[in-house]
């Protein structure tokens, strides 16, 4: 029979879980209220990171100039999909740091569009 009272954390984390979940050692009990706050704490540091880097990830790769309604729809989804995400799959993929990637490629991508765009204006102009 297990114990219901503790609650196990993976040792092998990637490294953005592993960055808030560090100092919680190999068992949560949660019978102790400082364990089950730093447990909450480390959860949604780790949502917020995700959310953050799925919202620039979206804005930078597909995101269109929208009417206020469907923007708040389609961010507030984001944030919701995004939880569940990050509490089902978050400490066992590496969604975070796929997202980290996602968004430097595209961030690279935008920059490079952006110079091309400008340097074909000034050939233009000139």
């Amino acid at each position: 029979m297990t114990d219901m009272s503790t609650l196990e954390v993976p040792v092998d984390l990637w490294p953005i879980a592993d960055l808030f979940f560090n100092g919680l050692g190999n068992e949560v009990n949660l019978n102790n209220e400082k364990e089950v706050a730093a447990l909450f704490r480390s959860f949604f540091g780790l949502y917020l990171v995700t959310v953050a880097l799925a919202v620039i990830t979206f804005k930078l790769g597909f995101a269109r100039k929208l009417p206020l309604v469907k923007n708040i729809v389609v961010y507030s989804v984001l944030i919701i999909g995004t939880f569940f995400l990050t509490l089902i799959l978050g400490l066992n993929l590496p969604v975070a740091e796929s997202l980290l990637v996602a968004a430097l490629i595209l961030g690279i991508y935008r920059l490079r569009l952006h110079k091309e765009r400008s340097a074909r204006q000034q050939s233009g102009q000139s």
